[in-house]
């Protein structure tokens, strides 16, 4: 009885040491290395690189169409173009693509396509040029910031 209530501790214990390595590769890691430039590599597929680069592209489309409406002080056309790029865009994500990114790249997407959803609500409620320009100044700091510290690479 003892040796049988020992082997369960044995494999109950590999067990939470295999979950908790897969959670921290699959979760906190991501598929990273360090790439020559000092930066984050995150290592993905040619589609998932083409998706997320894609995406990429969509919210510096944005960002132009919301400094557009700013110039000419159209708060509603802010409020639908940081609406495109909100959290709808987070939503039907892979799930295998997701675990290629590291936590704090998750983070600070999510963080980006949520301060898009409230400067679209700001925009609207406020109707204040003035806020809607810090605020897209405080995500393009954001944008700036991980730009600096990762970037997409190809698997091998």
């Amino acid at each position: 009885m003892k040796n049988n209530c020992k082997l369960c501790w044995g494999i109950s214990g590999i067990l939470v040491i295999l979950v908790a390595t897969m959670g921290y590769l699959f979760i906190i890691r991501g598929s990273v290395i360090v790439s020559q430039d000092g930066r984050t590599a995150i290592l993905m597929s040619e589609n998932e690189r083409n998706h997320v680069l894609g995406e990429m592209r969509g919210l510096l489309e944005a960002v132009q169409a919301i400094t557009a409406a700013i110039v000419v002080d159209d708060m509603e056309a802010a409020a639908v173009s940081a609406t495109s790029v909100g959290m709808v865009l987070a939503k039907n994500e892979d799930p295998a693509m997701m675990a290629k990114l590291p936590l704090e790249f998750k983070k600070n997407g999510f963080a980006a396509h949520t301060a898009f959803d409230s400067l679209a609500q700001n925009a609207r409620d406020f109707q204040d040029r003035e806020m809607v320009l810090e605020e897209l100044s405080v995500i393009l700091g954001a944008c700036t910031a991980c730009h600096a510290g990762y970037r997409v690479a190809l698997e091998e």
